[in-house]
């Protein structure tokens, strides 16, 4: 590997702005261009559009700028799910100019298959070729928490019968009325037929995940089932993302479950609301948390039922920690990624990306721990 990895950003939303923060604080990473699609963010200092100060790095509309320049790899953090088709496109040019990518932007790009149509990995691949790049996608979920997480656990398996991962969220605080109303369906109507519940979203989104889970058991899953439910909210409630009506979507739980021979066997499942006393018999955490916990349940021998919470410490925002571990998730894996050979890479076929320079003893002056 080098000393240091020349990375480009492309896009300064929330995943972006704190990749931008990252690259400049690590010693094996340099930061030397950010695309933007704002007028109003075009020629601002990357640093200014990320709140930490000046770095020195302008931000541009123009991509043959960064598609020509020096980066070894560029973080894709612009939005996806609405404008899939432009984003692919975006991905194919990236890599055919010779660029690595690390994304959290498709959530189906986190294993081969499973999830994306093969025109649409045989299309990256072919641009992967042409630049002799590679790209990884990831996240906290899919991308660890109910995926990669789980196949850590099951290390210590003698026998599988079935695996759960699970996240819990309260994203009354997430301002993206898009993927809150349209994907979501909060403040819809309880007969809501659009988002999570089009056949083939939930496939889309995680059976790239669930077929990760299966591959790394040996297992190839005959099918793989779909279900989303909703349960209304009693009151009206006031969010990020706009006021939600009393009987209108409050809480959404999705399940996106691999099935051999007739038994769900693998599950990723969603259980999201907008207050944490709405849908109170669905999962919480182990001690009734609501947010930002992802919890796995293995039944098998041994038996495991084990949760990690990100933003735990009284006073953070779950919504701000998940997103900084998302861009984490890509960003720790650049170095990897710019060694691995051209195509999609994945994570069951990388190293665990510690970061490298991220320890800091300290706390503001004071220990760790």
């Amino acid at each position: 590997m080098k000393d240091k990895y020349k990375v480009a950003v492309w896009a300064t939303g929330g995943v972006g702005s704190y990749a931008i923060r990252t690259i400049t604080d690590r010693p094996n990473l340099e930061l030397v261009g950010v695309w933007v699609h704002s007028d109003s963010k075009n020629g601002k200092d990357a640093g200014e559009l990320a709140g930490i100060g000046p770095v020195g790095v302008r931000a541009t509309q123009d991509e043959s700028e960064i598609l020509g320049g020096e980066a070894d790899c560029i973080v894709y953090a612009a939005p996806a799910p609405h404008r899939m088709k432009e984003a692919i496109g975006d991905l194919c040019r990236i890599l055919a100019a010779g660029k690595n990518i690390v994304t959290t932007s498709i959530s189906g790009l986190v294993y081969p298959r499973g999830s994306m149509p093969v025109k649409v990995t045989d299309a990256i691949r072919a641009a992967a070729g042409a630049g002799r790049s590679s790209l990884f996608s990831s996240g906290i979920e899919p991308g660890f928490g109910a995926d990669l997480f789980p196949i850590a656990l099951m290390s210590m398996s003698h026998k599988v019968y079935s695996v759960r991962g699970i996240e819990i969220t309260n994203y009354s605080e997430y301002p993206n009325p898009y993927d809150m109303r349209e994907l979501f369906g909060f403040g819809q109507p309880l007969d809501y037929q659009g988002g999570l519940k089009v056949a083939g979203t939930l496939r889309w989104g995680w059976g790239a995940a669930v077929t990760m889970v299966a591959d790394s058991l040996g297992v190839e899953l005959d099918q793989i089932r779909e279900t989303c439910e909703f349960q209304p909210t009693p009151r009206e409630i006031d969010t990020a993302f706009g006021l939600v009506e009393a009987g209108t979507v409050g809480a959404t739980r999705a399940r996106c479950v691999g099935v051999v021979d007739g038994v769900e066997v693998i599950t990723i499942e969603h259980v999201d609301r907008i207050a944490d006393d709405l849908a109170p018999d669905w999962p919480k955490g182990r001690t009734g948390g609501t947010d930002g916990i992802w919890r796995v349940i293995i039944d098998g021998e041994p038996s495991i039922d084990a949760e990690f919470e990100v933003g735990h410490r009284r006073g953070e925002s779950h919504n701000d920690h998940g997103l900084l571990a998302t861009g984490m998730r890509a960003v720790n894996a650049i170095p990897w990624v710019c060694e691995a050979d051209p195509g999609i890479v994945d994570a069951l076929h990388i190293p665990l990306t510690s970061p490298v320079g991220a320890l800091h003893p300290h706390r503001d002056g004071v220990p760790a721990f």
